[in-house]
């Protein structure tokens, strides 16, 4: 076989791959579908088909980083493919990176002019830009920024509110008119503040037939109530919701960045993964394994909330038991617990459809309180994302970080939010585009420099629910199973028994959930993308 031969052999083969490739992405199985682009790829690497398609199958597996690589490099194959800025595109958007987006938007508008759905990526992708601009322009900063929720009292708030117009209006009809003006500006303020989302009455109407809180203690049989008016798909009034999330964030302000946990000999311990919205599986855990209680603790290791569309009865529950006992329930952050995930991936929309404006804010700032680790028995490392771009890290400089605000784009609490392990040793980038890549030998050297033996993390989908990698020493974790109805995964999560601290896993199959779709209430321009 002569050269020619061979070249046009090798691109009938990549075709061939190709096709198998489209297959797999069409069943979801988006590692499979990567693995065979990457063979075409090897056939023919001046197809940028083949490198778009990649591209597409690594948004799905939430790899970011990795679809723009590929998204550049069908770019530079073939400059006037549009769909390699396409991909691109919705790659950086996913990111929240609406200003790159946009570049990459304008120009498949560009190669194809008179193409409608490009225009309207286009058009949708334009809005998201002016409201970010806007928000920016608009937002408070650094000192002068006002908690929201040291300016929210659920006892008092509906009650003095009321009482102060009803003030205001006797005073208007005692003074007359020179006091109108001064009437009226304060009024302006009251309605300012109601349009922004405070409330103005948080009065439980006789006609609610949910749960109640009675006083100050949520109480199991509160929590249960609550959990089965969610199953019913009831909504919790927006007083108790209040109440639940105030006293968290008050629960969780006192504790460190770090948090040791001691597990006492003969009792166990359990950790979850991701549970991203995914209320009835939730549930399901709680089925499998109790209730969160003191001699049943549970750690939720971060990603409560986005993509499933049950976040908010998600988060509720987890807030609840928090303040039923704080030492039943143990809560970490994840990537999603930030203003921008909630913005893009459905918990903002979800929250302003289902309680109120006002409350988006406020757990913003709750997220902020979560702790970013957890230590078990001085042996077992828990954490979202993964570990460090710089060796030598020890236990303290995490207690040391100032967690109380937006995760940042780099450094230590960016890397516990976001980092993976990889099969190589050493360090590499990240697929996702944030944090890093990290082999075995980062993991012993800090489990040895720290005097530990394991790291138990989540963040990432994995078909069994969950995996073993770095000889035993690193665990994922992962409690989302058929991940937004469609990954077809199994959930798992992980009980310890002291002392001895041995992980042993248990998995299960998703459930049954109302007909509510994953993403249902994320921002338009995304689900067009996705």
């Amino acid at each position: 076989m002569n050269g020619m031969d061979a070249a046009n052999s090798d691109v009938a083969q990549a075709e061939a791959i190709k096709q198998l490739a489209n297959d797999a992405f069409k069943a979801h199985k988006y590692s499979q579908a990567i693995d065979l682009y990457s063979q075409a790829i090897e056939l023919n690497s001046k197809n940028a088909v083949y490198w778009a398609n990649r591209a597409f199958a690594h948004t799905k597996l939430e790899e970011y980083g990795s679809a723009i690589q590929d998204a550049t490099t069908a770019i530079e194959v073939d400059p006037k493919y549009s769909k390699g800025y396409y991909r691109r595109g919705a790659a950086y958007l996913a990111m929240g990176k609406f200003k790159d987006a946009l570049k990459d938007f304008q120009q498949v508008k560009r190669i194809s002019p008179n193409d409608p759905d490009a225009a309207k990526k286009l058009k949708e992708c334009e809005k998201a830009v002016m409201k970010l601009k806007f928000e920016e322009a608009i937002a408070v900063h650094g000192s002068e920024r006002r908690s929201v929720a040291e300016s929210i009292d659920f006892h008092t708030i509906g009650w003095s509110l009321a009482v102060f117009i009803s003030s205001l209006t006797s005073w208007c009809i005692l003074l007359g008119k020179r006091c109108l003006v001064v009437v009226v500006v304060l009024l302006q303020r009251i309605l300012s503040s109601w349009k922004k989302g405070y409330e103005l009455d948080l009065e439980v109407e006789p006609q609610y037939t949910g749960a109640r809180i009675e006083g100050e203690d949520i109480t199991l049989d509160f929590i249960k109530t609550m959990m089965d008016d969610f199953k019913n798909q009831k909504c919790l009034h927006r007083r108790y919701a209040y109440q639940i999330v105030l006293q968290t964030r008050e629960c969780l302000r006192a504790l460190p960045s770090l948090v040791d946990v001691n597990v006492a000999n003969g009792k166990h311990f359990t950790v979850c993964g991701d549970v991203h919205g995914q209320f009835y599986d939730l549930l399901n855990i709680f089925e499998l394994n109790g209730l969160p209680s003191e001699e049943n603790p549970y750690l939720f290791n971060g990603d409560f909330v986005d993509r499933g569309s049950f976040s908010l009865e998600v988060i509720l529950t987890l807030f609840a038991f928090k303040c039923m006992s704080p030492s039943a329930i143990y809560l970490a952050r994840g990537n999603h617990e930030s203003k921008s995930m909630n913005k893009i991936y459905g918990f903002e929309g979800e929250v302003k459809s289902k309680l109120s404006e006002a409350f988006i804010e406020l757990f913003a700032e709750v997220f902020c309180c979560l702790p970013l680790a957890h230590v078990l028995n001085n042996k077992v490392f828990v954490v979202h994302g993964g570990l460090f771009s710089v060796d030598g890290v020890k236990l303290s400089d995490i207690r040391a970080i100032d967690r109380f605000c937006e995760p940042p784009e780099e450094g230590l609490m960016c890397e516990l939010l976001w980092s993976d392990p990889q099969p190589m040793r050493g360090r590499g980038p990240s697929k996702r585009g944030v944090g890093l890549s990290f082999g075995e030998d980062v993991t012993e050297r800090f489990l040895k420099d720290n005097n530990l033996d394991l790291v138990v993390r989540s963040h990432e989908v994995k078909d069994e629910g969950y995996e073993i990698d770095h000889s035993g020493k690193l665990i994922t974790v992962f409690s989302a199973p058929n991940y937004c109805d469609q990954m077809g995964n199994k959930g798992a999560f992980i009980k310890f028994n002291a002392p001895d601290m041995k992980p042993n896993i248990v998995t299960f199959s998703a459930v049954p959930h109302p007909d509510v779709m994953p993403m249902a209430y994320a921002n338009n321009f995304l689900r067009m993308f996705s």
